[in-house]
């Protein structure tokens, strides 16, 4: 009962907020779509109210009180708060959308192949896939989560390891067919080899970096073709035009499938994984949640 006693209307704090805000009464008029005579008609009308002095009339303008300052803090404060909540109540009103930032390959070949599986779960979520070759901006406002291409788990936010950076050579069948069989380094580094170009993106193995990793001392032939998009390189390989160099992660399906053949015998590790990364780990939407927990299933 004390507090609607003393407690101003909603519309009187506001207008006390925009004018403590702009220390001008004329410009709180301007925002607020009003003038400055009724501005400054309800901001006496509040301090009658309240039994306090809120601003000191000054040459072209106002300055707050030391009251007024403390009641600008707390109001601001509430408004931010309110807004707040609003926003997020409203978000998860509405139908529930959450942005996937990740590079090319991993959308092409991990997560547009599965994604059905998760429309089926959660028909009521819109995907968004936003793509890019280039680092990603784990903190960017519109994406809720990234999958991304590192070499060791990311550091400062939430994250789940996604694959082991299992590498090998790749190719189609009818290229094995015609070269087959390939048992050496000597002989794979013979072979019309497709290579991912600097621009590719960060982390990718390239021929001379493989045999390297290889312990071999054998120097592949210049490549045959050059890409800076992993998801044309493996598509020439599909074509028979040369042999790739596939993450298993990536192509997996595609071996599996028999669109590519693994020369697994050449396999080995990399330092570099793909890693789902959750920069605002706070924001618990629904949406986000279910997403998350079915990428962590898959």
């Amino acid at each position: 009962m004390l507090l609607k006693k003393f407690m101003p209307s909603a519309q009187s704090l506001l207008i006390f907020e925009v004018a403590a805000r702009h220390l001008n009464f004329t410009a709180a008029a301007k925002e607020l779509g009003s003038t400055q005579s009724a501005v400054s008609q309800q901001i006496r009308g509040l301090e009658q109210q309240l039994e306090l002095q809120l601003f000191k009339r000054i040459y072209r303008g106002v300055v707050l009180t030391d009251t007024g300052e403390q009641l600008y803090e707390a109001v601001e404060s509430g408004f931010g708060q309110m807004t707040s909540c609003l926003e997020r109540l409203q978000k998860t009103r509405s139908r529930q959308c959450i942005n996937v930032a990740t590079d090319f390959a991993f959308a092409a070949f991990w997560l547009l192949p599965r994604l059905p599986r998760f429309r089926e779960l959660h028909p009521e979520v819109e995907v968004r896939i936003v793509t890019s070759q280039d680092q990603l901006d784990f903190t960017a406002q519109d994406t809720d989560i990234s999958i991304v291409f590192a070499k060791g788990k990311p550091s400062n936010y939430r994250s789940h390891l996604l694959s082991i950076g299992t590498v090998f050579p790749v190719c189609s069948p009818s290229l094995l067919a015609q070269y087959g069989p390939i048992e050496s380094h000597k002989k794979l580094a013979t072979l019309p080899l497709l290579k991912l170009g600097d621009d590719g993106g960060h982390g990718w193995l390239n021929w001379r970096g493989f045999f390297n990793q290889r312990r071999s001392q054998v120097i592949p032939s210049e490549p045959v073709l050059t890409f800076n998009n992993y998801t044309l390189l493996v598509q020439a390989a599909i074509a028979g035009q040369g042999v790739g160099i596939g993450w298993g992660a990536l192509v997996g399906d595609l071996v599996d499938s028999g669109m590519l053949t693994a020369l697994s015998a050449f396999s080995l590790t990399s330092d570099w994984d793909y890693y789902l990364v959750e920069a605002n780990a706070q924001d618990m939407l629904p949406a986000k949640r279910h997403f998350v927990d079915w990428l962590l299933t898959e």
